[in-house]
């Protein structure tokens, strides 16, 4: 008797097949990346130095993607120190895991790879990622990572005739272990050799100022036609002031938000922030312009090296740029021009975001806060003989296992729930302390600059609305000035000396999120915390199960299998929930075909 057609290899191959493209081919796009960290010699300002690039280029590479890809990149180590990658602004959403830190993860050894997995899930917008270890980002590693709306999503603006990343910011000529070294001895940085625009030094256009033979960046352009400038500051420490001779700056996105569309001559971009412009080239052609990025808040005549300078080419431009640099906002000892320009940046509630519904469905004046936090820094302090810088009284310390692997195995002591809601009064210390964030709450953050210099606030997981900044200390009367229609929602704000920033977070998102300044020196010695976001209900839903190829440290060091180099293929299988029912199915067909 033949043997039934249903059990035959041919039709299981073919359920299967039919399996897969239900539940794989219906899933969200993937884009893939692979990065090899290595150091390679460069000379952006004339001087041979020590770089860190991605597969052989610096900068790394952008990252393109679009809302809702999957993005897998896997990171091959080939530095002579650990290393991990942060994706500033990126909100990996449910997966605190991918997110590049020492909370949330063991370092990538030497000689190790390791890949991130994570969904860009309903964002758009324009943001960089770097090494967060070890002061890294100050001899590069870093790129570009832009996220394109889906095509059924209207922008508030027509398709640009280009896109182009440009990253900005401060450089020095020493590698990034001799300026820990200094930050190691107590000694201050002091101020950067110059400002690269693209990993590029200044075009010469000051024979005293620059050396001749620098390779300096040039942005090729079509005369009449409109491209999208997405700028990132990349640096150490440094606010820079970003303009193009002769040419407005159309503000039309930041950090994931569509902005109210301004023009500015120029505009201050803070270290670790990132703004989107349309600008079009309606100049005439006679000559080529000037792309500055010069230092900001500093004694100017002192400053004038840390200035970057590219070039603006138009296909039928008749000559060089000449002649001097347009001029930076001339307020070099009053911050209130600065401040009015950050005010002015307002969130297009009218636009629609990632998914079809406006910013602005988001009301998010009309939610009560239920916890508020004052954190505030003050200059750098000894602690144990040692220079550190601290949030509200408190210098952080990583701990040797990282937060979000301490509660999954529930090790006890790592760290301590205990970050106050107030600055301490006490003297300073040093410890592992977090902020314990209510699910689903909504929480109000005031950052308090006691400090004479700039600083940057950054917070991972989350788009927070800046609703208010000014002068002098915080109280509460000063939330009678908050915006609390349009703030911008994005992922790191300036907060002046002397002054305050107040932004407000619904706490959504599962996981543990660092808390940090953007200024690497102040990072570097502590100023930094996290918020732990834990859903009590525990599910899938909220938070993703941790990936089988996290590494291990600390105290679960001796969980960490060595890496397999082998070059056998891994299947890995990524259909959330019905991932385990494929591989099932597999072995279950093998069987029936053995």
């Amino acid at each position: 008797m033949a043997s039934s057609s249903s059990s035959s290899p041919s039709f299981l191959f073919c359920l299967l097949f039919i399996y897969i493209a239900t539940f794989t081919f219906a899933e969200d796009p993937t884009v893939s990346y692979k990065f090899e960290f290595t150091y390679i010699t460069a000379s952006p300002l004339g001087v041979p130095q020590q770089v860190i690039a991605i597969n052989g280029k610096f900068p790394g590479p952008t990252i393109n993607s679009t809302t809702n890809n999957n993005v897998v990149v896997n990171v091959r180590n080939k530095l002579d120190e650990e290393v991990l990658i942060t994706w500033a602004g990126i909100q990996q959403k449910r997966s605190s895991w991918q997110d590049g830190v020492l909370g949330t993860n063991c370092p990538i050894p030497p000689k190790w790879n390791w890949t991130y997995n994570f969904q860009v899930k309903d964002q758009i917008g324009s943001y960089f990622y770097f090494p967060s270890l070890k002061f890294q980002r100050a001899s590069g590693g870093f790129g570009g990572f832009v996220i394109n709306p889906r095509s059924v999503i209207p922008t508030p603006f027509d398709n640009p005739a280009g896109d182009i990343t440009v990253l900005i910011g401060d450089w020095y000529i020493r590698n990034h272990t001799d300026l820990r070294n200094t930050l190691d001895a107590g000694r201050a940085l002091g101020m950067p050799d110059g400002v690269l625009i693209n990993g590029k030094g200044p075009y010469r256009y000051n024979d005293t100022l620059v050396p001749d033979g620098i390779d300096h960046e040039t942005i090729n352009v079509e005369p009449g036609k409109t491209y999208r400038i997405r700028v990132s500051n990349v640096g150490v420490s440094t606010s820079l002031n970003f303009r193009i001779q002769n040419h407005n700056l159309l503000l039309a996105e930041t950090e994931g938000s569509y902005t109210v569309q301004q023009n500015y001559t120029s505009l201050d971009i803070h270290v670790g922030q990132t703004y989107s412009f349309l600008v079009t080239m309606d100049q005439n052609a006679s000559s080529d312009y000037y792309i500055v990025a010069s230092a900001r808040f500093v004694n100017e005549s002192t400053w004038q090296r840390v200035t970057g300078v590219g070039i603006l080419h138009y296909s039928n431009s008749k000559g060089k740029a000449s002649g001097p640099l347009p001029d930076p906002p001339q307020d070099q000892y009053d911050n209130t021009f600065s401040m009015n320009q950050a005010r002015s940046i307002r969130w297009n509630v009218s636009a629609s975001g990632a998914r079809p519904n406006p910013q602005g469905s988001f009301k998010y004046g009309s939610i009560n806060v239920t916890e508020v936090y004052v954190i505030r820094n003050t200059p750098w302090v000894t602690i144990d003989g040692k220079k550190r810088a601290t949030l509200s009284g408190i210098s952080f310390v990583n701990p040797a296992t990282p937060i979000r692997l301490a509660d999954q195995y529930k090790l006890k002591g790592v760290y301590k729930l205990d970050f106050p809601t107030e600055p301490l009064t006490g003297p300073p210390k040093m410890e592992t302390s977090v902020i314990n964030g209510t699910y689903r709450g909504f929480m109000e953050v005031i950052f308090q600059n006691n400090e004479t210099k700039m600083h940057s606030y950054h917070i991972d997981g989350y788009a927070f609305f800046v609703v208010g900044m000014g002068y002098g200390e915080w109280t509460n009367d000063s939330r009678g000035t908050y915006n609390k229609w349009d703030g911008i929602a994005r992922t790191t704000t300036q907060v002046y000396p002397g002054a305050w920033t107040a932004v407000l977070i619904s706490l959504d998102n599962v996981g543990v999120w660092n808390l940090r300044t953007e200024n690497l020196d102040s990072w570097y010695l502590g100023q930094e915390t996290y918020i732990r976001i834990v859903n009590p209900e525990k599910n899938n839903k909220t938070e993703l199960p941790m990936p089988d190829n996290a590494l291990f440290c600390g105290a679960l060091s001796h969980l960490q299998k060595p890496q397999d180099t082998s070059p056998a293929t891994t299947l890995r299988f990524s259909g959330g929930g019905y991932g385990w029912l494929m591989m099932m199915m597999l072995i279950f067909i093998s069987g029936l075909l053995i």
